[in-house]
């Protein structure tokens, strides 16, 4: 199991598919103001350049309001800028590696589909991003959906094997979802596009917050 310190993550998480920085400060600027204090920038078909620049304007945002700012895939730009971590898909680099590259003192998620994906990431990570639990159209080359049966079975598994590193939702998840895998006995939900497609971002992550067990979250 992982030696590296545990850290405290939040039940909500946004992730950010930015189209060029405007959109960055636009949306990212409503999300923190309605107080997401976790995000995760997801950049893919961008330029180095493109990425630099969306990068270090969230990271300024996520400044000002004290949020955590995760890098999704890009490891090295991650170290470079100092984000406070990464969160690794299943084509990217292995979470092994980016540890021996980040070192201790940053946060590595990684995504799981499988119990298999679950052990291998085990000894690396703070967190799974476990999914996808519905259809999305967020993410290309979507991962098999695992719905209730497949959470149910996975989360079985890490209990008798005594995986307890945290679980975060992914893939479509709306407030409605979140008393069902509470039921399940999972308290941390990233978010994207139930959040930036809203009519009203701050009600929308309001509908998200007012599901949250706090309780049983931390």
């Amino acid at each position: 199991m992982p030696q590296f310190k545990k850290r405290s993550i939040p039940p909500l998480q946004y992730i950010v598919n930015p189209k060029n920085c405007d959109y960055i400060h636009e949306v990212l600027l409503q999300v923190l103001k309605a107080g997401i204090d976790w995000v995760q920038l997801r950049m893919k078909d961008c330029s180095e350049q493109e990425m630099l620049n969306m990068t270090l304007e969230a990271q300024k945002l996520c400044k000002i309001f004290q949020a955590t700012l995760i890098i999704n895939d890009h490891v090295l730009l991650a170290k470079e800028i100092k984000a406070d971590g990464v969160h690794l898909g299943k084509q990217d680099m292995s979470a092994e590696k980016a540890r021996e590259k980040l070192g201790d003192n940053f946060f590595i998620g990684g995504t799981a589909n499988t119990f298999k994906d679950i052990q291998t990431l085990a000894p690396f990570v703070n967190y799974f991003g476990l999914g996808p639990y519905k259809f999305t159209e967020t993410k290309k080359n979507l991962s098999p959906v695992l719905g209730y049966d497949g959470f149910l079975n996975i989360l079985t598994k890490c209990g008798k094997q005594g995986i307890y590193t945290p679980i975060v939702a992914i893939g479509g998840i709306l407030p409605e979802d979140i008393p069902v895998l509470q039921g399940l006995g999972v308290y941390k939900y990233a978010v994207s596009s139930g959040i930036d497609t809203a009519e009203n971002i701050s009600d929308a992550v309001f509908s998200y917050q007012a599901k949250i067990n706090y309780t049983e979250s931390i």
